[in-house]
C-alpha cells in the first residue's frame, strides 16, 4: 500500500512540476503521392496539425515547401538540367538512363518547429528525352 502511494505521488508530482508537458506531439497531415506519365506529384490534401510540408527526393540536394492545403510539388526526370528544384518542381536524372527510381520524402512541420515524416514513397520517373 505504501509503495502504491509513493508511485502515485511521484506521477502526480511529475505532471505538477511540468515534466509531463515536455513530450512533443507528432505532426499530422494528409498527402497524396501519385505517378502519371513518368512524373510524380505530391499534393497536400489535409492540413492536420502541419503548418507546412517539405518535399524532397533521394539524391537531389534541393526541396520544395508546400505552404497550404492544395499546394503540390512535381518530381520529374530532366536530363537537360542540373539536379535541383524550382517553381514547385524537383528534377532528377541523367542522360545515361531510361528511367530513375528514387524515394520521395514528405516531412510535416508543425507551428512550433516540430518535424515528422508524413510519408516516404518510391517513385519511378521516365526519361522523356528518349
Amino acid at each position: 500500500m505504501v509503495a502504491i502511494t509513493v508511485i502515485l505521488a511521484a506521477v502526480i508530482a511529475s505532471f505538477v512540476l511540468g515534466f509531463g508537458g515536455s513530450v512533443n506531439e507528432s505532426v499530422q497531415a494528409g498527402v497524396d503521392v501519385s505517378e502519371n506519365d513518368g512524373t510524380a506529384t505530391v499534393t497536400w490534401i489535409s492540413e492536420g496539425t502541419a503548418s507546412s510540408l517539405n518535399v524532397s527526393a533521394e539524391d537531389v540536394n534541393k526541396n520544395v515547401t508546400l505552404n497550404q492545403v492544395g499546394d503540390s510539388a512535381t518530381i520529374q526526370y530532366n536530363s537537360d538540367e542540373e539536379d535541383g528544384s524550382s517553381d514547385g518542381t524537383i528534377t532528377a536524372g541523367d542522360d545515361n538512363n531510361q528511367e530513375v527510381t528514387l524515394q520521395v520524402t514528405v516531412i510535416g512541420i508543425g507551428s512550433e518547429g516540430t518535424r515528422t515524416v508524413i510519408t516516404q514513397e518510391e517513385v519511378t520517373l521516365d526519361n522523356q528525352a528518349t
